[in-house]
């Protein structure tokens, strides 16, 4: 396995990504570095730290009423749903607190929510929060699932992304593709990695890395 290394966020010293080089396989892609996010969204100090630079992002919202979690994002989000409350952003829910939840997976890979948890996202606005959005197939899949059970898209933060905009929603984010020199991702069938020969290193998932 390649030397990984650190790059950290010019607003808080917490906060840096540790990148791996090398051949790595997602659910929907093929890349060319790990990043790995994994103290970031587990230790506390880290995912506070996190929390507080994406608030920022949304001073100026009217409303949240719920985070949706993905990519093990879930400290995280309690962090910034306590972070925006104490901001004074303004929610709809009876209680004047906002809902943190996270969404499950059926066997056909759809998310979905339980029935008890339905009407946290039915007409509420929603922020949704994930670890990384690269290709965009995770965050199209949470907004098919928003659209699908009423909710209303408040906006979406990442700690890290390859694109500034999905299907006509902007990105925030701490990290981009373009802070880690030759970032690259590729579709698993155009992927030069694989057209040379060169075996996958490992396989990246929502919970991190497997090295092969």
């Amino acid at each position: 396995m390649p030397t990984s290394f650190k790059i950290n966020s010019p607003y808080n010293n917490l906060i840096n990504l540790k990148v791996t080089p090398g051949h790595f396989a997602t659910s929907s892609s093929h890349i060319n570095a790990y990043i790995d996010l994994t103290t970031l969204k587990a230790r506390s100090s880290e995912a506070k730290a996190v929390a507080k630079s994406m608030c920022s992002e949304y001073l100026a919202t009217t409303i949240v009423d719920v985070i949706i979690c993905m990519d093990g994002t879930d400290v995280i989000g309690a962090y910034l749903a306590d972070d925006l409350t104490s901001s004074g952003i303004m929610c709809m829910n009876a209680h004047g607190t906002i809902y943190v939840i996270t969404p499950e997976q059926n066997a056909m890979g759809q998310l979905t929510f339980p029935d008890n948890v339905i009407p946290m996202v039915r007409g509420k606005h929603v922020l949704l929060l994930l670890a990384t959005a690269t290709t965009g197939h995770t965050v199209e899949k949470a907004l098919e699932c928003i659209d699908y059970y009423g909710g209303v898209i408040a906006g979406i933060s990442s700690i890290f992304t390859a694109t500034d905009e999905i299907s006509g929603y902007p990105i925030h984010s701490i990290f981009h593709a373009k802070d880690v020199e030759g970032y690259t991702s590729f579709s698993s069938h155009s992927c030069p990695f694989c057209q040379s020969g060169k075996k996958l290193d490992g396989i990246v998932s929502a919970g991190g890395l497997k090295e092969l």
